[in-house]
């Protein structure tokens, strides 16, 4: 029958050469199925059976015995291929001898070897009694998860070698896709390798059986022959003196030995003493470690090298190593109060306060590191809070940019939010801003700008802290484990309170901060010496208080992006509630100011319908307050609208009406200067250069005080007819309520004024012009009664006239619109006049009375232009007081005379007839 598998054939030895008992790795193919299979070995002529380990059908492991050959093949044999062949050899090396009374500095190896001659195992180590694979099967790993068996299994292990092994644990870990008839095999392994000792023994009698006969039969051929000579029964006998040979070989062997076995004695006690230095040097080596480890900072190694330590020798009762652990407990303390005064540091990052907590608690420190962290943190907060208010009140702040907080120059944490607020009026009001306005920035708004850099720098870090300490994130894995994350969430929950309370007090010292810098009237009394104490620093324009709302608002935003709750938030909406009040009455006086200081910006430069620069610089002053409140009245997420507040309706509406009152005080103010002061202020000059300038006034003329009346006078129309409804469409633009009544109290003002200007300039120009005319009619002792034949106009009314021309020159040069309305009550109060006094003459003779109709008519048809129903009224009763004219020739003659006179009076009249050039439009 022919065999199912090749014959074993040996490939490989190594080593190649070696002493006897020198374990050897043997390479082939076809070594057999298994350690069953495996019948036979043998290397050097030597049988190496006894102490073969089959690894695989490619691979067994032996020791090599004390063969007589010095160089032999490796035979193997097996049940299953047969009698094999080697295509190698191995060299067995002949040790050296030496005497029994030589020095030996060789170390005795202790390697699992076998005595042949005492049937013991010789100096075994015991990490040498771990075989590879002790079941003798190919090993084949799970997948299962070392953490899982861990659970599974608590307190067992899948070392063969510990006191608590589990064989479960080893075949689950090992063998998990091993076959059942592969785990027989196994069982069978276990079983030889169980009785090889014995097997061994037995073999080893078996071999020197015949030596044992051969022992046996000399000493019955000696005891015989002694028996046969007699001298075993007396005295003196050869055994005796054998006997007693051999006991004093023994005792000089003993002498002789005595000095060589205390040297091995010697040296097996240093050789342990190593040994327990070299297992245990870790544990001694462990203090200095620390040490060294801790002024690096590597505190995880630290960390790690205790646990070891500690779960090891922390419950020896070996004094050596008990006094050892208690020297790194003293290390360990000192590092926890290290690390602890390190958490409790400031300033100091969040992730520094995380690593620091999570190396006290694998450290098992005792109390809550965490939240004494968190405490800490909260103090020094609320410190750094108040050192800034002390900085600027003490004066040592000059300027931004200092050192922040946590010791770096990087620009304000609101350097971040944009300068794009006007910080001065525009306009002519506005002023270049200088390039170092950055440094002439008030101190509260620096003060406001430091305070929210500490806010939104810091009170992030903190709030993440608290989220780290509610949610366990604080800890690693080995807190876990030890339920420290339970523990902590459990803290976190009973402290809930005290940290809203710590948030609360952060958000309260914040806003009455800023009240104190700001609106120091809201706080009590008692807390002014705190947080008060800004009385003697610049006060604020509505611009810089924007720029505050503005930082303000940053840290409300800043501190709701990390989900504070809003009942913690409110005082600072409430605080931003009355700045922005405040920011709009502030703007609006301040605002009221400005426009009291126009009237110095007077320059009496007037365009073709009389307007000055005034209004427009009033326009723009209003518009520009109007863009300063826009950030201000803007209503923000969860703000409210200060313009809905009655109360603030009202005070806006008050001031916004002031300030067109205080505007039209300016322009009545304006009216009354003298020419002295005119003459000290701005000269009027016209622009040649624009469109809109008229070019009757030249350069370098003075106004008199009917010019400024009539400047005035053309000035408050334009209030009237356009600024006034601008106004009102801005402010309804901007949200400003009350805008009806605003408008109508300036209107009434300003027409107020234009009424008691227009009587003034009327009272200034008519009255002379009137007054004439009575003294110019009875000039020379004319009388109606006995006059001449009329030869034309006489020389009072050219007068009248010519003045007349004269005020409407004057005001045709400041404003055309005006013209109608001033001649107009010019001649009213003229033809007024001429009627009186024609009422007044008793009689009139023919002449006369044709005298009297032609001057009459003369004047009458000269200014027909401006005749309103009250002076034609008068022309009438005045006409009506003469005779009538009945002859032909009366009439042919005044008729003549009429012509005559608006012939050689053409280019003065003029004047009078309606004008076909349009103004400009502004």
């Amino acid at each position: 029958m022919s065999r199912t598998r090749q014959p074993p054939l040996v490939t490989g030895i190594s080593p190649k050469e070696g002493a006897a008992w020198t374990k050897v790795t043997i390479r082939g193919e076809n070594l057999g199925t298994g350690p069953a299979d495996l019948i036979g070995l043998s290397i050097c002529g030597h049988n190496c059976l006894l102490t073969a380990e089959w690894m695989s059908a490619s691979k067994i492991v032996c020791r090599v015995g004390p063969a007589k050959d010095d160089k032999g093949e490796i035979i193997v044999t097996t049940k299953s291929g047969g009698l094999g062949t080697s295509t190698v050899s191995f060299k067995l090396l002949r040790p050296e001898r030496i005497g029994i009374l030589d020095q030996s500095a060789v170390w005795v190896e202790e390697m699992n070897y076998y005595d042949m001659r005492t049937d013991r195992n010789k100096g075994i180590s015991p990490l040498s009694l771990r075989p590879s694979n002790p079941l003798g099967i190919e090993i084949d790993k799970g997948k299962i998860p070392q953490k899982d068996i861990e659970l599974t299994f608590p307190g067992m292990s899948g070392d063969f070698t510990s006191e608590n092994f589990s064989a479960t644990w080893y075949l689950i870990e090992n063998h998990t896709g091993s076959s059942f008839e592969h785990l027989k095999i196994a069982a069978n392994n276990l079983k030889k390798q169980a009785t090889k000792k014995n097997e061994g023994s037995l073999a080893y009698v078996k071999g020197g059986l015949s030596t044992f006969f051969e022992a046996q039969d000399a000493l019955a051929a000696i005891h015989q022959r002694l028996e046969s000579d007699g001298t075993e029964r007396v005295e003196g006998s050869m055994t005796q003196r054998l006997e007693n040979i051999l006991n004093r070989a023994s005792d000089t062997a003993d002498t002789l030995f005595q000095e060589v076995l205390g040297r091995k004695d010697k040296a097996d006690s240093t050789r342990n003493a190593l040994n327990v230095l070299q297992r245990f040097k870790f544990l001694f080596n462990l203090p200095l470690n620390i040490e060294r480890n801790i002024q690096k900072g590597d505190y995880d190694v630290v960390i790690n090298d205790y646990e070891k330590a500690k779960s090891l020798f922390g419950n020896t009762e070996v004094p050596v190593f008990k006094k050892v652990y208690a020297e790194v407990e003293t290390r360990i303390a000192a590092l926890r109060s290290l690390l602890l005064e390190k958490l409790l540091q400031t300033p100091s990052t969040l992730h520094d306060q995380k690593r620091y907590i999570r190396y006290l608690s694998d450290l098992h420190a005792p109390g809550d590191p965490a939240w004494q962290c968190i405490y800490a943190q909260h103090k020094w907060i609320l410190q750094l809070m108040q050192n800034c208010r002390n900085e600027f009140i003490s004066g040592q702040r000059v300027s931004v940019g200092a050192l922040d907080s946590e010791g770096d120059a990087r620009p304000s944490a609101l350097g971040r939010l944009s300068h794009t607020a006007s910080l001065k009026r525009g306009g002519s009001l506005r002023t270049p801003r200088p390039s170092t306005w950055r440094f002439e920035t008030p101190q509260q708004v620096q003060f406001v700008e430091k305070l929210s850099d500490v806010v939104i720098g810091q009170l992030p870090n903190f709030w993440k802290l608290w989220i780290s300490y509610v949610n366990g994130s604080l800890f690693s894995e080995t807190g876990e484990k030890s339920g420290q994350v339970e523990k902590s969430k459990k803290n976190a929950r009973q402290r809930q309170n005290d940290f809203k309370k710590m948030i609360e007090e952060m958000t309260h010292r914040l806003v009455k901060l800023i009240r104190g810098a700001f609106l120091p009237t809201t706080l009590p009394q008692g807390e002014l010496s705190f947080y008060g104490g800004w009385e003697n620093k610049t006060e604020l324009t509505g611009a810089w208080l924007t720029q505050i709302i503005h930082t303000v608002r940053a840290c409300h935003e800043a501190m709701s992006a990390l989900e504070i709750p809003n009942d913690l938030l409110q005082v600072i909406q409430d605080l931003l509630l009355e700045l922005r009040v405040h920011c709009l009455m502030v703007t609006l006086l301040h605002t009221t100011e400005d426009v009291k200081r126009l009237a110095e910006k007077e320059d009496w430069v007037v365009d073709n319908e009389g307007i000055t620069s005034l209004p427009s610089q009033f326009e723009q002053c209003m518009i520009q307050m109007l863009q300063s409140l826009k950030e201000p009245l803007e209503i923000k997420p969860g703000e409210i609208n200060v313009l809905q507040l009655d109360q603030v309706q009202d005070q806006a509406t008050e001031l916004s009406v002031g300030i067109m009152k205080v505007f039209i005080n300016c322009l009545e103010h304006l009216s009354t200067k003298t020419d002295r002061d005119i003459e000290a202020s701005h000269n009027i000059s016209v622009d040649l250069s624009s469109p809109d300038r008229f070019t009757g006034v030249h350069e370098g003329f003075s106004p008199t005080s009917e010019q400024r009346l009539l400047i005035i006078l053309s000035n408050c129309q334009y209030l009237e007819r356009r600024t006034f409804l601008n106004l009102a469409n801005y402010f309804e633009k901007h949200g400003l309520t009350g805008t009806e009544k605003i408008t109508r109290v300036s209107v009434d003002d300003v027409r107020e004024l234009d009424r008691k200007l227009f009587e003034a300039y009327i009272e200034r120009r008519a009255d002379p012009i009137a007054g004439s005319l009575e003294p110019g009619i009875y000039a020379g002792y004319f009388d109606w009664r006995d006059c001449q034949t009329p030869t034309g106009v006489r020389n009072y009314l050219k007068e009248a006239l010519v003045n007349i021309i004269t005020v409407h020159a004057e005001v045709f040069t400041v404003s055309k619109d005006l013209v109608p309305r001033v001649l107009s009550k010019i001649v009213e109060s003229v033809a007024d006049e001429m009627c009186r006094l024609m009422q007044c003459v008793s009689s009139f003779s023919k002449n006369g009375a044709l005298q009297a109709r032609l001057e009459l008519c003369a004047l009458r048809d000269a200014i027909a232009a401006y005749l309103s129903s009250d002076s034609n009224a008068s022309f009438k009763l005045a006409l009506d007081a003469l005779p009538q004219l009945h002859s032909g020739a009366d009439k042919k003659l005044l008729e003549e005379l009429l012509n005559k006179f608006k012939s050689s009076m053409q280019l003065q009249l003029t004047c009078f007839q309606p004008s076909c050039i349009q103004p400009v439009k502004r």
